[in-house]
C-alpha cells in the first residue's frame, strides 16, 4: 500500500473511487521535525463538495435498508486492518503530525474502540415499546439515520478523532463524508484505502481536502444533515452557528485549559508524573492536556522541585528516534505563537521557571523543525492572559491556593469546561471536587481523563457546543432521528380473513 508524497497532490475519495481536485489551490504539509515538504494537500472548491455530497447522498439510499447486523461487518473487516497496518499508520502520524510513536500508536489503539464499540449497534440502535398504551393500542419508538454526515477533524489526532465519528454514523445507516486538516492529510489518505478494502458500498464513506472554502460548502450543502467538529473555540462557534442556522445537527469540540489541582495529602511522585505527562505529552497539543497546575498548602514546594526536575529532563526530538519522549508541535506558526504567550505570561507577572524556546535537538537534520521544550511558569496570575489563553503548546502556568474551597473557585472561574483533575488521597476532598467543579470530563488523580469509548466525550461551556457529544450512546443519538409508531388493529377487521 502506498500513499501519495512529494508534490504529488493528494486525492479524494468520492463516491467509492480516488480522484484528483480540480483545484489549482493546495498547501504545502510539512514533517514538522524537519519542516520538509512532505506532501500537497488539495484545497477543493465547492462544486466538488457538492458532487461528494451528491453521491453519498444516492449511496444512503440504499444503505439505510441495510439490515445493522450486516451494516457492522465491514467495521470488523477494519479493526483488524487498522491492528496490521498499526505500526506504518503510526509512523505516518509521526511524520506529519509530530508527536512521538508511541503517541501515535496510542491514538490508534483508542480509535479502535470506537470501533469496537459501534460494532455493538444492533443492541445500542434499539428502541423500545409499550403494549396498550390504551385499550388495543401499542407504541413504538424506533432509530432511523439522517442521511450524510459530515466531520471536520483537527490536525493533532489525525486517527483517533475520524473515529470517534465514523463507526457510529455508518452503523446507524447513515452516509459519511471526512474534511481532513490540511495540515496533516496524509493519515486520512491511508484509513481510506482502509476502508476502501474493508468492503463498504461506493459512496458511503467519502474523502474530501480542503480548506475554509470546503468547509462552508459542506455547512451550507441542503442534503448534509449533521456537521461533527473538534478545533478551536472560534472556529466551532462559527461551524455550530452556520451549521445550526442551516437546519443542521451539529456537535462541535472547542478549546480547553484545563487545570490540575494539587493537594498536599497526594502521592507527590505520581502526580509529578502523571501531570507531566499530560502536560508535555503530544507537546502540549491535546483538548485534554493539563495546562494549569494549583497547587494547595503545603504541596507547592515539592511540586514545583519535581514538575522543574520532569520539564529540564524531557528528552525533546524527531518522535521516531529512540528515547524522544516529546515531538516538535505543528508548524512555525504554532511554535511562534507559543513563544508570545510565553513572553506575555513573563510581562504580566510570571515567573519563568524552565524555558523551553530555542533550545537544539539531537540531530543536524532536525535544525530547522519546530521544537518547544517543556516550558514551567509559576506565580501566574489567574486573570493574566496566560491563565485565560489555551497555549496549544508543552507550557505549564502554576498557581497557588491554601484550601480545596479556593481550588475549586479558581477552577470553574474560567470560560472552558473540557476537563478538570484532582490529586489526593483523601475520597471526601475528591468528591467535593468532582461534584463541584465545572467541567465535563473529570480526572480523580488522573491527568489525562479520557473517556473510554462506550462514554460520551463531554465537554462544558466554550469547550463544546452542542447537545450530544462524541462517543457511545450520544454518537447513537446524534446519527439517528427517532420515529414513534402509535398502532391500533381493531380485532373486527380480522373477521375477513
Amino acid at each position: 500500500m502506498t500513499v501519495a508524497s512529494g508534490r504529488e497532490p493528494l486525492m479524494n475519495f468520492v463516491g467509492g473511487e480516488w480522484q484528483r481536485s480540480s483545484s489549482s489551490s493546495t498547501r504545502d504539509v510539512h514533517n514538522p521535525a524537519t519542516a520538509q515538504i512532505i506532501a500537497v494537500a488539495p484545497l477543493s472548491a465547492a462544486q466538488e463538495v457538492d458532487e461528494v455530497v451528491q453521491k453519498a447522498h444516492q449511496a444512503f439510499l440504499e444503505w439505510r435498508y441495510v439490515p445493522v447486523v450486516d451494516r457492522i461487518k465491514p467495521l470488523f473487516k477494519l479493526r483488524e486492518l487498522i491492528n496490521q497496518h498499526i505500526d506504518e499508520l503510526s509512523k505516518t502520524i509521526t511524520n506529519e503530525c509530530g508527536k512521538t510513536f508511541v503517541e501515535s500508536k496510542a491514538e490508534w489503539l483508542r480509535g479502535l474502540e470506537n470501533i469496537e464499540v459501534a460494532c455493538g449497534m444492533p443492541i445500542l440502535q434499539q428502541g423500545y415499546s409499550n403494549e396498550d398504551i390504551a385499550r388495543g393500542i401499542d407504541e413504538h419508538m424506533f432509530r432511523q439515520p439522517l442521511g450524510v454526515t459530515a466531520a471536520i477533524t483537527p490536525f493533532n489526532f489525525p486517527g483517533m478523532i475520524p473515529l470517534w465519528f465514523l463507526p457510529y454514523a455508518v452503523a446507524t445507516g447513515n452516509a459519511f463524508v471526512l474534511k481532513p486538516s490540511e495540515k496533516v492529510p496524509m493519515t486520512s489518505q491511508y484509513l481510506f484505502r482502509l476502508l476502501e478494502e474493508a468492503g463498504f458500498p461506493k459512496g458511503i464513506l467519502s474523502l474530501v481536502n480542503g480548506g475554509k472554502d470546503t468547509v462552508d460548502a459542506l455547512l451550507d450543502h441542503p442534503k448534509v444533515r449533521a456537521v461533527s467538529f473538534v478545533g478551536s473555540t472560534p472556529v466551532a462557534k462559527y461551524i455550530y452557528s452556520r451549521a445550526t442556522a442551516n437546519g443542521k445537527r451539529a456537535q462541535c469540540q472547542g478549546g480547553a485549559k484545563n487545570p490540575a489541582v494539587v493537594l498536599p495529602d497526594a502521592d507527590m511522585d505520581m502526580a509529578t508524573r502523571i501531570l507531566a505527562d499530560s502536560a508535555f505529552g503530544c507537546a502540549g497539543q491535546r483538548c485534554l492536556a493539563t495546562s494549569v497546575a494549583i497547587t494547595v498548602g503545603s504541596a507547592k514546594k515539592d511540586f514545583t522541585d519535581r514538575i522543574i526536575a520532569d520539564a529540564t529532563t524531557r528528552k525533546t526530538g524527531y518522535g521516531l528516534a529512540e528515547d524522544v519522549q516529546m515531538g516538535p508541535v505543528i508548524d512555525n506558526a504554532s511554535r511562534e505563537r507559543i513563544h508570545g504567550l510565553v513572553d506575555t505570561g513573563v510581562k504580566e507577572g510570571g515567573q519563568l521557571l524552565v524555558d523551553g524556546r530555542g533550545k537544539k535537538v539531537d540531530g543536524d537534520e532536525f535544525a530547522n523543525g519546530y521544537f518547544v521544550h517543556p516550558t514551567v511558569l509559576a506565580d501566574v496570575n489567574p486573570e493574566a492572559t496566560l491563565a485565560k489563553t489555551e497555549v496549544f503548546g508543552p507550557v505549564l502556568s502554576m498557581m497557588h491556593v491554601n484550601t480545596v474551597q479556593e481550588a475549586i473557585e479558581l477552577v470553574n472561574n474560567r470560560p472552558f469546561g473540557n476537563q478538570a483533575c484532582v490529586f489526593t488521597s483523601s475520597g471526601s476532598a475528591a468528591r467535593e471536587f468532582r461534584n463541584k467543579v465545572d467541567a465535563g470530563n473529570v480526572g480523580i488523580n488522573l491527568g489525562v481523563a479520557a473517556p473510554m469509548a462506550f462514554f460520551p466525550f463531554s465537554g462544558w461551556n466554550d469547550s463544546f457546543f452542542g447537545d450530544l457529544h462524541a462517543q457511545g450512546r450520544h454518537g447513537v443519538e446524534f446519527y439517528t432521528q427517532t420515529k414513534v409508531v402509535v398502532e391500533r388493529w381493531p380485532k373486527e377487521w380480522s373477521r375477513q380473513f
